[in-house]
């Protein structure tokens, strides 16, 4: 069986051009082209996948047969093989060692960091100023993760370094992972950024972990659950240096989703009346008047579906995964060592799903309407083996942060937001003014 070649391939180059200069419409366009397109980033061959059902099948009944792909190979050097990079036994392996972390009970005991940090971002606004959301979010977000990672004093400074470095390394690495090799090692104010960076978070994260290594009390924190790990098989405690990969896993993946959908909440939120009329009306009712808890996140369904709708419009862009072994996939059969995109962003456009995709609409979320998605149509901490460990920590710091504001204010847009583009759409300028209610 053939499968199609996208168009517009370039001599040396192939797709990696026209890729990230349209990037959500380049690949919007393949789904026209058939479940499986090829695709080249630069001279390698690659196979882009359009459809929920071939979604599924690579994230999760397939899962084991695939591992992560080249742009994790591109990221391993410089932020190592935690979580969200390494695959097989050892990915199995590290995430059982990590699963205490994300317990239940231990994510009740993050929400006090949750309430106390977002009841603080709150505290400093003043009425009537205009705050740049993208900002604030990026910095309630660094302090949630920060401080559920970090919780005695030395740890400060590693949340200070994160709140400096830790946008750098995610905004850069993914052109670094798209792009050819030689990229890498051009002389360029981006690859010296990026480069400094993970130096920097390199050097307090061990000096951190040195510090508390032979500590074996439990600080209630998730370093403290890294380090106290041991392997069930052999007993062995993870080395320092997957210690400091899976806080670096936490910084990059536990930040920037959390903190992007939070932003574009606000906005959709003050873009649609009847949805704010609701989201304020569920939150007086839930809360009556007192300080959000854990307790209420379950209750705000309301709330959940619109963070559900805002995790559709803008998810990741890109996922890329490596067949372990021959592999087929709709009807193609894929040797060992075939590098496979999946795209969050073209399943969750599909209006085939979701009609007028770009329309937000919150009313997609009910049980009824999802009952009907397929398997792979709504993929936003991805699926199976490797699904995002901390995808409840994640939705419930959002439900507390979204909650604690929309208690006390309204958040009114001053100018329109523009966006930029990286592995995700970025609102760039979501400059917003604080009413208070």
């Amino acid at each position: 069986m053939s499968v199609p070649v996208a168009p517009g391939r370039l001599p040396f180059l192939g797709h990696t051009l026209p890729m990230l200069r349209k990037r959500f419409e380049f690949t919007a366009n393949l789904r026209g082209q058939g479940d499986l397109v090829e695709v080249h980033l630069g001279p390698m061959r690659t196979y882009f996948v359009t459809s929920p059902q071939l979604t599924h099948q690579v994230l999760v009944t397939d899962a084991p047969k695939f591992h992560k792909g080249r742009m994790y190979d591109k990221f391993r050097p410089f932020v190592g093989n935690g979580l969200a990079v390494s695959s097989g036994t050892f990915h199995l392996r590290q995430r059982r060692m990590m699963q205490p972390a994300f317990h239940r009970d231990r994510i009740a005991g993050y929400a006090d960091v949750m309430v106390r940090a977002a009841r603080e971002l709150v505290e400093g606004w003043r009425p009537g100023e205009v705050r740049r959301i993208e900002a604030d979010m990026q910095g309630v977000a660094v302090t949630i993760v920060g401080e559920a990672l970090f919780s005695t004093e030395i740890g400060r400074r590693a949340i200070d370094e994160a709140r400096r470095s830790v946008f750098v390394i995610i905004r850069n690495g993914i052109v670094r992972a798209l792009s050819p090799g030689f990229v890498e090692k051009l002389p360029i104010p981006a690859n010296r950024e990026f480069d400094e960076a993970i130096a920097r978070m390199r050097a307090i994260v061990h000096e951190v972990i040195d510090s508390r290594r032979d500590d074996d009390t439990d600080h209630g924190d998730l370093l403290s659950v890294l380090l106290l790990a041991r392997d069930p098989g052999t007993g062995a405690p993870m080395t320092d240096d997957q210690v400091f990969d899976e806080v670096i896993t936490l910084l990059t993946a536990g930040i920037e989703t959390t903190a992007l959908a939070l932003a574009w909440i606000f906005h959709e939120i003050a873009a649609n009346p009847e949805v704010e009329r609701r989201v304020l009306a569920e939150v007086d009712e839930v809360l009556a008047g007192r300080q959000v808890t854990i307790d209420d996140v379950p209750k705000l369904t309301y709330l959940g579906q619109v963070t559900n709708e805002v995790l559709r419009k803008y998810p990741l862009w890109l996922v890329m995964r490596r067949t372990a072994e021959e592999v087929e996939l709709g009807g193609v059969r894929l040797p060992a060592g075939t590098e496979v995109i999946l795209s969050p962003h073209t399943m969750h456009h599909d209006p085939a799903n979701y009609p007028d995709p770009e329309r937000f609409d919150p009313d997609r979320w009910t049980p009824e309407r999802v009952r009907q998605l397929p398997k792979g149509a709504f993929v936003p901490f991805g699926g199976g083996i490797h699904q995002c460990i901390g995808n409840h920590f994640a939705l419930t710091e959002i439900a507390i942060v979204v909650a604690t504001v929309c208690s006390r204010h309204r958040l009114v847009p001053d100018r329109p937001v523009r966006t930029k583009f990286t592995n995700a759409a970025y609102p760039n300028d979501l400059m917003m003014k604080v009413v208070p209610r």
